[in-house]
């Protein structure tokens, strides 16, 4: 068996890293493209090496005598890459397709031994790498049927969003025999090239192959195995990520996107938080629905955005403001607070962040379950010199819910105080406790003092649209924020959900009684597993103390690289103690949390 390298393209969509080199010596945590495939392909002893080389061809070429590669290669050279496609390059290379069992790359693709392993062990003689389609993925696809017989190639033209269930998409590695080459496959590129020019793709012939009788092709699925095509800079950012041997270094890069973790194949996340009930299908039809209208026409300004958030929470437009996202809106509101702000530790960040540390006043609740009451804090804070309290109900990451009886109260003391109270609730609608919310005309107008902040995306599962409100009775503050933040600062689609969400009320309802089913039979569960307590919660998320010997982030990094399952350690907000958070997923998905939680602590 031979393998045969295509790698005459210029890569253009890599810019300046392709500007003097050609795409496969563009480095991937330091090591070339090209390299890690030879020298992967080199530990497979094959017959030969064989390389189509265009765009800076001889670079490639004095690059790849540097590798000291051990099976013996041969150069092919395309001089036309630049007015040609792949299948000009495959054909120039027909002859030895024609002399052995060949494996077939394209030179922008980074992976995983196993990939090569798994192809090479399958006794079927002519096989096409494919894997279950992904949103990232781009190019050719096709569909299978039960017995692995390719039905259809789906290049980019024929490609239909309302198929893509059916879809596997080409890895670009093949393995081809001799036998198929030699009747099949180079016979139909002759003559496909000869019919149709040069500036073709040689998955073309294969897709009139396998329009045959017995096109003798079938696919191979891969199974979870990792593997990356390289076509622009956010595609090598990525691989990075994934492809890093330091599993450290995969973590903090993870951990640094904040977010974006549907470009990475079958990544769990339990880190960031959402509704996993809402919203339903049909609320989700209706905005695919419209994609053509919002995608074309621009958005309302603020002042229309303002009064659906008023229509949708039961307040007066001048009480209310709509972000993109809560993070706008905190970031807007901590520039205009004055003096010392007291914060309850551990809390979300984004608040304390945006503020002078020297100016802060922090309580830690003296617990381990960092539980904490309205008497708490009135009893903490009564003799601090504080203008601002911030309160995150429930708080996040412990959990910990304020009822609204003692939040009144809390109400009350801050106003006698003379303290400009923020209470974030965006996780107030998964509490127990009915009817929990402030955000309320009567509420806000008889507390001028009082700003209540609600995250969209938390609540209510639409963390893509990027929407968040705040309310208060403080409208003096609360239009001079609306001039702070851009007049068109949310798009068309959170525009036209604040529009469509008041009819789908009663399915929000019947989330919310979804999540906490879910929350209370998590948490069961978690408790079963061993050197686990969990800590109660009224959000959709659930922290978690590991007993003294077990590290959070250990824990993180095996979840993470032998369950592909992201989660959040908290030792750096609690002071190096031995915290999880865990968000509440759907059942399906909690369950494999679960299991591997319990495979690698035991139960």
């Amino acid at each position: 068996m031979q393998a045969i390298i295509l790698a005459a393209g210029m890569g253009k969509r890599l810019k300046d890293l392709t500007q003097n080199n050609t795409k496969c010596m563009v480095k991937v945590n330091g090591v070339t493209l090209i390299e890690r495939m030879l020298n992967q392909i080199d530990n497979l002893h094959l017959s030969q090496i064989v390389i189509v080389v265009g765009y800076e061809g001889q670079k490639l070429i004095d690059y790849i005598d540097t590798l000291h590669i051990s099976t013996s290669i041969h150069l092919i050279n395309n001089p036309i890459f630049d007015k040609t496609n792949n299948i000009y390059s495959l054909a120039l290379a027909k002859d030895w397709l024609l002399k052995d069992d060949t494996l077939l790359f394209e030179s922008d693709l980074i992976f995983e031994d196993s990939v090569l392993e798994m192809l090479i062990d399958d006794p079927r003689e002519t096989l096409a790498l494919v894997d279950k389609y992904e949103s990232w993925m781009d190019g050719t696809c096709v569909k299978l049927s039960e017995d692995d017989t390719i039905e259809e190639f789906v290049p980019g033209k024929k490609f239909r969003f309302d198929e893509i269930h059916e879809y596997f998409k080409t890895v670009n590695i093949y393995k081809f025999s001799q036998h198929f080459s030699r009747s099949h496959y180079v016979p139909f590129l002759e003559a496909y090239q000869s019919a149709l020019g040069q500036n073709e793709y040689y998955e073309q012939v294969l897709r009139v192959i396998t329009m045959l009788d017995k096109p003798e092709i079938k696919a191979k699925r891969l199974n979870g195995q990792k593997w990356y095509e390289i076509d622009d800079i956010q595609d090598l950012d990525i691989a990075e990520s994934i492809f890093t041997p330091d599993n450290d270094e995969r973590v903090r890069l993870l951990q640094s996107r904040y977010g974006g973790y549907w470009r990475y194949p079958k990544l769990l996340d339990f880190c960031y938080l959402v509704n996993p009930y809402f919203p339903p299908q049909r609320m989700k039809d209706e905005l695919k629905a419209n994609i053509d209208t919002l995608i074309a026409e621009y958005p309302s300004g603020i002042r229309v955005n303002s009064l659906l958030a008023a229509k949708n929470f039961n307040v007066h437009e001048e009480n209310i403001i709509v972000g993109n996202g809560a993070a706008e809106l905190i970031k807007s509101l901590m520039s205009y607070l004055t003096g010392k702000i007291g914060f309850i530790r551990p809390t979300f960040d984004e608040y304390p962040n945006r503020y002078d540390r020297s100016n802060s006043v922090d309580y830690t609740p003296n617990n381990r379950d960092y539980s904490y009451t309205a008497d708490d804090i009135i009893a903490y804070f009564s003799d601090k010199d504080i203008q601002n309290l911030i309160i995150v109900n429930p708080d996040n990451p412990s959990g910990n819910y304020i009822p609204k009886a003692d939040l009144l109260r809390l109400i009350k003391w801050s106003h006698d105080k003379g303290i400009k109270l923020i209470i974030d609730e965006s996780f107030v609608d998964f509490a127990d406790e009915e009817n929990s919310t402030l955000i309320d005309t009567e509420i806000l107008n008889k507390n001028s003092h009082l700003f209540v902040m609600k995250s969209i995306s938390k609540s209510y599962g639409v963390p893509g649209l990027r929407l968040g409100v705040l309310a208060s009775g403080d409208t003096v503050s609360i239009d001079r924020m609306k001039k702070d933040v851009a007049i068109w600062n949310i798009n068309s689609f959170g525009e036209f959900y604040m529009q469509i969400e008041e009819k789908y009320k009663k399915d929000y309802l019947l989330a919310l009684e979804k999540i906490r089913a879910e929350r209370a039979r998590f948490q069961s569960e978690l408790s079963k597993i061993k050197g686990v307590r969990v800590i109660p919660s009224q959000a959709n998320f659930v922290m978690v103390e590991l007993e003294e010997g077990i590290s959070p982030k250990e824990l993180l990094k095996t979840l993470l690289i032998k369950y592909n399952l992201l989660i959040k350690e908290l030792t750096t907000k609690t002071n190096g103690r031995n915290y999880l958070r865990l968000a509440v997923r759907n059942t399906e998905e909690n369950d494999v949390l679960i299991s591997a939680m319990k495979s690698e602590l035991g139960f």
